[in-house]
C-alpha cells in the first residue's frame, strides 16, 4: 500500500541529497509517504510553488523564508522551516582572468584563508566587481556581503551581485556576464572540469557552520498536517544520517548523478561529499573536512539563532528595525516542530533552541536534552560572536 502523498520541490544541488535518498533508499516510505520530488529551475520560481501549493515543501534557501518574514520579495504566504538540510557546501570561484591575477601577484590559492583570499581578490579588482548569486536572499549573498565588507570592499555598494540559477553560473562566467561566482556544488565543480573557472575559497572558511539549504512549508500546511509533517521530518534526518557514513558516498554519488536528479557525473558530486575538492584545470587538489555537512554536529537542527543572524543581517541591509527582524526571524525557524518529530526517536537533541554563533572555533561537548551532544566549529572567519536575542 502507497503512503501519503507529498510533493517536494528542489532545486539539482548536492545538498538536495536528504530529500534524494529519502525517496529513493526508502525512508520515506518506511515513514508512510510516498514522496513525489518535483524539480525546479530556479529559486524563485520554486518559491512560488511552495507559496501557491503546488509543492507541499521545498528543498530551500535558508534566508527565504526569513525576508519573506520581514516582508522582503513581494508577498507571500508564512513559511516555516521544519528541518535544515545542509550546512556549508557553497564555493567562491573566479573567472580565469582574474584567477591569473591574482596567481600573477603571488596568492597561492590556498583554499582556507578568507582573509588571505580577501586581500588578494580585493588587491586584484580594477573596475566593477560582477558576481554572481543564485538568489538575492541566500547565504551566498549574505556571506559575500559579510565577508568583502569586512575585508574593506563595501557589498553591495562596492560589488555588483547578479542574479544567476545555479545551473547556467557556469554558461555566464564563461560568456563574460560575470567575473566571479558563489555557488552550490557540483556547479563550482563544473567550471573547474570546463576550464571556465578557477575556485577560489568555500564558504565554510567564511562560516564554518552556516545554515545553507533548508525544509521550508507553508506555515498553514505545518500547523494544519503535524502527522506528515513530523514524518517528512523524520525521513529527511534518518536519510541525513545515512550519508553521514562515508561508506554510503559511493551509493549516495550514483543515485544524485542520475538525470532526473542532478544529471551531471557521479565523480563531480563525490568530490563534495568527501571534501576532496579540484580547485583548479591544472588538477590543484584542496582537502576541506565539513565542507557540506548533513547530519553530524545537529545538522539538521532549526537554531533560532541562525534565522535571527540572517535577520539581523537582511533588516540591517535593508533598513528595517534590527531587533523586530531578529524577532521575526526567529519565528520562521521551527524547533517545536523538530523536536515534536524527533522526541522519542535516537536523536540527541540540543537543550537549547539558540546558542552563540561563531563561539566555537574547535567542536565542543555541550548539554544536550538527553545525555550530551557534540557540536561542530561555528567560527567566523573574523571572529565575531553574534549573541541572539534569546537562549
Amino acid at each position: 500500500m502507497k503512503g501519503a502523498p507529498l510533493k517536494i520541490g528542489f532545486i539539482p544541488l548536492v545538498d538536495a541529497a536528504p530529500l534524494i535518498i529519502a525517496r529513493e533508499l526508502g525512508f520515506a516510505e518506511e515513514e508512510g509517504i510516498d514522496l513525489e520530488l518535483k524539480r525546479s529551475a530556479s529559486w524563485s520560481a520554486l518559491r512560488d510553488l511552495l507559496y501557491v501549493g503546488q509543492v507541499d515543501a521545498a528543498h530551500m534557501l535558508a534566508p527565504v523564508p526569513v525576508a519573506g518574514a520581514l516582508g522582503l520579495g513581494g508577498a507571500g504566504v508564512p513559511l516555516s522551516v521544519i528541518s535544515v538540510l545542509s550546512i556549508n557546501g557553497n564555493v567562491i570561484g573566479l573567472g580565469q582572468e582574474l584567477a591569473y591575477e591574482l596567481r600573477n601577484k603571488g596568492h597561492n590559492f590556498s583554499f582556507l584563508n578568507a582573509k588571505e583570499a580577501g586581500k588578494a581578490l580585493i588587491g586584484s579588482i580594477n573596475d566593477e566587481f560582477r558576481i554572481g548569486v543564485p538568489f538575492p536572499f541566500s547565504m551566498h549573498a549574505e556571506l559575500i556581503y559579510y565577508w568583502l565588507s569586512e575585508m574593506g570592499l563595501p557589498a553591495p555598494l562596492g560589488v555588483s551581485v547578479r542574479t544567476i540559477p545555479p545551473s547556467v553560473m557556469v554558461d555566464a562566467l564563461k560568456a563574460g556576464e560575470i567575473d566571479a561566482f558563489c555557488v552550490g556544488e557540483p556547479w563550482g565543480s563544473l567550471s573547474v572540469e570546463n576550464n571556465v573557472g578557477t575556485l577560489l575559497l568555500p564558504t565554510c572558511a567564511i562560516w564554518k557552520s552556516a545554515p545553507e539549504k533548508v525544509l521550508a512549508t507553508r506555515t498553514a500546511w505545518a500547523e494544519s498536517e503535524p502527522v506528515l509533517r513530523d514524518r517528512l521530518i523524520r525521513a529527511v534526518w534518518r536519510a541525513a544520517r545515512w550519508l553521514s557514513d562515508p561508506s554510503a558516498h559511493s551509493l549516495a554519488t550514483e543515485v544524485l548523478s542520475r538525470n532526473e536528479y542532478l544529471n551531471v557525473p557521479a565523480e563531480l558530486i563525490g568530490r563534495a561529499l568527501s571534501g576532496n575538492m579540484v580547485i583548479s584545470a591544472k588538477g590543484e587538489e584542496r582537502k576541506i573536512p565539513g565542507f557540506v555537512r548533513f547530519y553530524e554536529g545537529a545538522a539538521t537542527f532549526p537554531w533560532k539563532s541562525q534565522a535571527e543572524w540572517i535577520g539581523d543581517r537582511l533588516a540591517s541591509r535593508n533598513g528595517l528595525d534590527r531587533a523586530k527582524g531578529r524577532e521575526a526571524a526567529a519565528r520562521t525557524f521551527r524547533s517545536d516542530f523538530y523536536r515534536a518529530a524527533l522526541g522519542g526517536t535516537s536523536a540527541v537533541l540540543p537543550g537549547a533552541s539558540s546558542k552563540l554563533e561563531g563561539a566555537l572555533s574547535q567542536p565542543a561537548v555541550v548539554t544536550a536534552a538527553q545525555g550530551q551532544l557534540e557540536l561542530e566549529a561555528d567560527s567566523f572567519f573574523d571572529g565575531q560572536i553574534f549573541e541572539p536575542s534569546r537562549t
